[in-house]
């Protein structure tokens, strides 16, 4: 194991140091007391050559006692536009009335991070299904443990950023298990447009944080690949409104994003497929409301014959969460993912729209 290699943190532990008290963030080989802050570069696992493989850690312990929360990133290697809101979040932001302690890791898979890809380049193991981990065990999860045991475990709350896959978008939205009160209140705080219910998949951070009393949000945004701006301030709003309501920021104000739908039964989403192969013209992008029987894309063959178009309409009135941008398509390969919205949540949709047409109101649905 590559040991510490706290290369930037002059704040490890020594036999003069003082007792450990609840407001000290501690680590395996640090500590970081209250009103300091320390930049970290944590061991985690070795090359093939026995180097370290280190990943970037911020700590930032306010002078004022409260939560402890982290923000996570780049959990798959290519996934680009959360690691930009955590480095803000870490670096550009004033924390010196901070109540609490911000654990901010912009870059968790560092060996996908540098060959721009999804999973580990070690036997394409995915770190996002590999958490808690557990030592003695594959590359994959002996990474995840360490990262778990000494920067998750730790804290009250967390947010886990991503981006959809490779040739796909999505508008930001929060996925969270609604069924834990703690958890939901991260979601809603987060004031996202969208928040799909679930526990989510076995191994992924989200779960096995919030499983381990640690209430935790994924929040989808954009691409793989980019630093999207908008998508990125408008996740910058929704940490500001999640610190504001567990009072990290005292005084902050908590963000109303004007309208929200729970998606939370099977019956109020859907990812459309392909049935044929073909070259994709989408008509729609993400954050588009479609009504029933709409055409969301047509998929032809190179020499656009009429008789072979197939034509992809709405099943049900929705919204577009995620959509393809890749347009070429093999059958069975996903289109878009529509989720249901009520009535009245239409309606207050259209009114922000409206809004936002006449200039009073700048965000849309992204």
């Amino acid at each position: 194991m590559g040991g510490n290699d706290a290369a930037d943190d002059d704040s490890s532990e020594s036999s003069g140091s003082p007792p450990i008290d609840d407001d000290v963030f501690t680590y395996d080989g640090g500590r970081v007391d209250p009103g300091e802050s320390a930049n970290i570069r944590y061991g985690i696992s070795e090359t093939y050559l026995g180097d370290p493989v280190r990943i970037p850690v911020t700590i930032i312990n306010g002078t004022h006692p409260g939560p402890t929360a982290f923000l996570s990133a780049a959990a798959h290697g290519d996934e680009l536009n959360g690691i930009e809101v955590v480095r803000e979040v870490a670096h550009d932001w004033n924390h010196a009335e901070l109540h609490g302690t911000l654990v901010c890791l912009p870059v968790m898979n560092v060996p996908g991070f540098l060959a721009q890809e999804r999973y580990l380049p070690i036997y394409d193991r995915d770190l996002n299904r590999s958490f808690p981990g557990r030592e003695g065990s594959t590359s994959a999860r002996r990474m995840a443990h360490r990262i778990f045991t000494n920067f998750i475990e730790p804290c009250d709350l967390g947010i886990d950023f991503h981006t959809s896959t490779r040739g796909r978008t999505n508008m930001l939205h929060a996925r969270a298990n609604m069924d834990d009160s703690d958890a939901a209140r991260v979601a809603c705080a987060f004031s996202s447009h969208v928040i799909i219910a679930g526990q989510g998949p076995s191994g992924t951070l989200r779960r096995e944080a919030t499983d381990a009393g640690i209430p935790t949000v994924t929040i989808e945004m954009g691409e793989a690949h980019r630093f999207q701006r908008r998508l990125i301030d408008r996740a910058l709003t929704g940490v500001a409104s999640v610190f504001a309501e567990f009072g990290l920021h005292p005084g902050a104000a908590v963000h109303w994003p004007g309208w929200r739908t729970v998606i939370d039964t099977d019956d109020e989403k859907t990812w459309l497929r392909a049935d044929a192969g073909g070259i994709v013209d989408m008509k729609h992008g993400r954050g588009s409301l479609v009504e029933e029987g709409d055409v969301i894309c047509t998929i032809t063959n190179p020499f656009k014959e009429k008789d072979d178009i197939v034509t992809v309409e709405a099943p049900f009135t929705g919204l577009i969460v995620g959509v393809l941008e890749n347009p070429v398509v093999y059958p069975g390969n996903p289109l878009c993912h529509l989720v249901g919205l009520e009535s009245d949540t239409r309606t207050a949709l259209e009114n922000d729209r409206t809004k936002t047409r006449t200039g009073s109101q700048s965000q849309l649905p992204m």
